[in-house]
């Protein structure tokens, strides 16, 4: 079955899809890179990330839902696409990122033959709702790296940002929920909770 990683940012989104790759066996498509490039070829569909949310997310929604139908259907055709001919057992994916409008993409899906998300995807929401804004400035203070892209920030909008999440993770929370995912709270034992999900994950793939 193939996996969808969803959240706002700093939650873990990318580590856990590394260790999806390694221990499952998935390949890995982060969302963040589809849209910097479409960014780069196709800046008149405005879907830059870290520039307006809701825009750039209702933008590529239509992109991801044929994506997604593309990529794992494996009945019927699309436009002059046979997707059975097309399709390649075991050929499993995990898709990370935290740009989806759910209701464009699951409308979309439909037409390959997917009636809910949860048919086609295992659904994997992280969310950090157990932290205060000054406990995650300190824990991204404490572990960030140059990998990381608020190493950069300074003091000052470091703290907005984690002032901010605090309400967008709450927000995201019951948003997927809504939309079937099992939500995991990484506010604490970030790295047992992985190995929660992937123990899920593994035991759902029997």
């Amino acid at each position: 079955m193939n996996v969808i990683i969803a959240g706002v940012g700093r939650n873990g989104k990318t580590t856990l899809a590394r260790r999806v790759n390694e221990e499952l066996g998935h390949f890995v498509i982060s969302l963040d890179k589809l849209m910097t490039a479409f960014a780069k070829a196709y800046p008149q569909l405005d879907v830059r990330i870290a520039w307006d949310y809701g825009k750039a997310t209702a933008n590529v929604a239509p992109f991801l839902g044929h994506y997604l139908g593309m990529l794992s259907s494996g009945q019927g055709h699309a436009d002059e696409l046979s997707l059975r001919r097309h399709h390649v057992a075991g050929n499993r994916f995990v898709l990370e990122g935290g740009h989806f409008d759910f209701e464009a993409i699951s409308s979309i899906l439909k037409a390959y033959g997917i009636d809910r998300l949860s048919d086609a995807f295992a659904l994997i929401g992280l969310a950090s709702c157990a932290r205060t804004a000054d406990e995650r400035y300190d824990d991204l203070r404490r572990h960030d790296t140059e990998d990381d892209w608020t190493y950069g920030l300074d003091d000052g909008d470091l703290r907005r940002f984690c002032e901010m999440s605090v309400e967008e993770n709450r927000a995201m929370a019951d948003y997927l929920s809504r939309h079937g995912f099992t939500v995991y709270d990484t506010s604490h034992g970030r790295e047992r909770v992985f190995g929660r999900i992937i123990a899920d994950l593994r035991s759902r793939m029997r």
